[in-house]
């Protein structure tokens, strides 16, 4: 007598998975509470702190 796999339920409401992304990405249409940023304001906010480091590592080494 062969052993069977247990199936796993999935949580109630999951979709399948999106083909055209061979599963490593999937969209959830849950809204999430929480701070809602962009990538543009990431990145430009990321731009601003590593510039600011620079500007004070070179005020530092310069007054020093």
């Amino acid at each position: 007598m062969p052993k069977q796999a247990k199936k796993r339920k999935g949580k109630k409401g999951s979709g399948p998975m999106p083909s055209g992304g061979a599963g490593l990405i999937r969209f959830f249409e849950d809204e999430t509470p929480g701070v809602k940023i962009g990538p543009t304001t990431v990145v430009i906010l990321a731009s601003i702190l590593i510039v600011a480091t620079i500007i004070s590592h070179v005020w530092y080494l310069a007054t020093n």
